[in-house]
């Protein structure tokens, strides 16, 4: 016997129209690629991605056409978003970090009928157009721009287009299985592989998301996502904001921590979700100008580990609870965040901190389990001691690769997401490192990530990345590739000295090495094989030295 009662699909439409509807003068807040600020609210977003999904079935688009955006975090973009998946078809969220070449791969294997761009990435558009034959309109984000006109003959403007439409539309209703969003991985190794999300699963993903035990928002909070909506859609917090009917500031291209700190001051924002090479460059602004940061009640950071050292710098100077939060592209993307339950509330600062260090605990819809690093599907004991490969299932994880018909899946249906990690009793995740970054000396597994921690938890220290170069007796060793923080004096023999008491004598690095700058992904991360092709062979040349 069935239930008796009503069903509606769960679709990104409905976000929209709950927002418009319940929440309709609720302030966003966008900071245009020119610098200027527009102040709208949900009642005319909802209007333009309305009039944007009128002009895009004009353009003659089809349930499941792929529609490409490469923008910062501004309104047309929140309009367009809603706009291209509310109407049946697939917002296709493009990094425009990633290399020309990755570029034209996505877009051709997504097989995109429209990009959308700012203007900041006119150069970019330029070099790619003759290499994406079945992209059919290229449209601006912007009112009329002469500049651009110019360099793209062809281009429309995202202002005249939605000028010429009606905000009457009606939201179709279909298969909430439907896909709504693809994402592609950074290509770090290989080419870019696309996560095509349902539907189902980003509203599923966006209930657990808002949860108290996650990010704890409401229509209270005044949110700024740092993170770019080209990174796994901003980890979903635009779709969040729209059902909860939060305020949302959007920075646009300006992601200096001297920006982000005078939009956290003057638009008062009570949360902030980025990368932590972010979080760095925001506690230096705000330490310049003597702010405080008087509203940022928690801050989110994912992408990488967290050093300890920012962690406590945020609560002991600003009073800011940071959430350690953990997912991937292919887990769109939450994984995990870390709140305390109640049993920890005994605890001292100290102790709370060393929990928050940890990735957190998976919300309900997602599990999570550890198996055998040789041997992939024996599961390993929840005992925060025991590593192995982090798996995970749920309601919002892919099981194969858009374009692949192989499953992406072991044979008993789990996702293997590359991470070495340990899971405790309550589910806290605690990353060792990524599989191929783990260095193994003698036979014994070394984590990056510990070392790393370390490293930058050294005030003179602004950016580590430990790496495993190769070694005549042990094979592998680690060294540090780390920059100075700024008016730095700090010695190699100084900062080797510094990990004396925290770890293993035997798995102190060999070498530091200070540079200028470090490689980063397109999504912020450390680009450590890089590295390894620069330094990896660093002690076999001591030697021979």
């Amino acid at each position: 016997m069935q239930g008796r009662m009503m069903f509606q699909s769960l679709l990104i439409s409905s976000l929209l129209k709950h927002a418009a509807r319940y929440h309709s003068d609720t302030e966003i807040i966008s900071k245009n690629t020119d610098g200027t600020i527009t102040k709208t609210d949900w009642t005319h977003i909802s209007e333009n991605s309305k009039r944007f999904a009128n002009a895009l079935n004009a353009l003659g688009m089809q349930q499941g056409d792929r529609v490409a955006t490469i923008a910062w975090n501004n309104h047309r973009h929140l309009e367009s978003w809603y706009a291209i998946s509310g109407s049946g078809l697939v917002c296709h969220t493009i990094n425009p970090r990633l290399f020309p070449e990755q570029l034209v791969f996505i877009i051709n294997d997504a097989n995109d009928r429209v990009i959308l761009f700012d203007k900041t990435f006119l150069p970019l558009i330029k070099a790619v157009k003759p290499h994406v034959p079945n992209v059919e309109h290229f449209i601006c984000l912007s009112a009329f721009d002469q500049d651009v006109a110019d360099a793209i003959p062809d281009v429309k403007f995202y202002d005249v287009v939605i000028a010429e439409q009606s905000a009457e539309y009606e939201w179709p209703e279909f298969d909430e299985n439907t896909a709504s969003s693809l994402c592609y991985t950074s290509g770090t190794t290989g080419n870019p592989k696309g996560a095509l999300y349902s539907h189902r699963s980003t509203v599923l993903q966006s209930y657990a998301g808002a949860m108290p035990d996650s990010l704890n928002l409401s229509a209270r909070d005044i949110m700024l996502p740092v993170v770019p909506m080209f990174h796994v859609n901003a980890w979903g917090t635009p779709y969040i904001a729209a059902m909860v009917g939060c305020t949302l500031v959007l920075p646009g291209p300006g992601l200096d921590g001297a920006s982000l700190t005078a939009l956290i001051d003057e638009y008062k924002v009570t949360i902030a979700l980025g990368v932590p090479t972010i979080w760095q460059g925001l506690l230096l602004a705000a330490k310049a100008v003597n702010s405080s940061l008087p509203t940022l009640k928690r801050n989110v950071i994912g992408g990488s580990a967290c050093p300890p050292a920012m962690m406590k710098t945020f609560r002991d100077v600003y009073d800011c609870e940071t959430i350690h939060a953990w997912g991937m592209t292919e887990t769109s993307p939450l994984g995990s965040l870390n709140q305390l339950k109640s049993k920890h509330n005994a605890l001292s600062d100290d102790e709370k901190l060393q929990i928050r260090l940890s990735q957190g605990r998976p919300p309900f819809g997602v599990e999570v389990r550890i198996t055998e690093q040789e041997k992939g599907m024996v599961e390993q004991p929840n005992d925060g001691n025991t590593s192995g490969n982090l798996q995970i299932r749920g309601h919002w994880i892919i099981n194969a690769y858009y374009g692949k018909n192989e499953s992406a899946l072991t044979e008993d249906g789990w996702f293997d997401t590359g991470d070495i990690a340990t899971i405790d009793a309550d589910g806290f995740i605690n990353l060792q490192d990524r599989a191929k970054d783990l260095i193994k000396s003698g036979g014994e597994w070394i984590s990056s990530v510990e070392l790393e921690n370390i490293a930058m938890g050294h005030p003179k220290i602004a950016m580590a990345a430990a790496i495993a170069a190769i070694h005549r007796k042990w094979d592998e060793r680690p060294i540090i590739i780390a920059i100075k923080a700024q008016d730095s004096d700090i010695t190699e023999a100084e900062l080797l000295d510094y990990f004396s008491d925290k770890i293993a004598k035997w798995q102190i690095p060999d070498r530091v090495i200070f540079v200028d700058s470090i490689p980063l992904t397109g999504t912020g991360k450390m680009l450590k094989k890089d590295l390894r092709e620069q330094f990896g062979s660093v002690l076999l040349e001591s030697e021979t030295n």
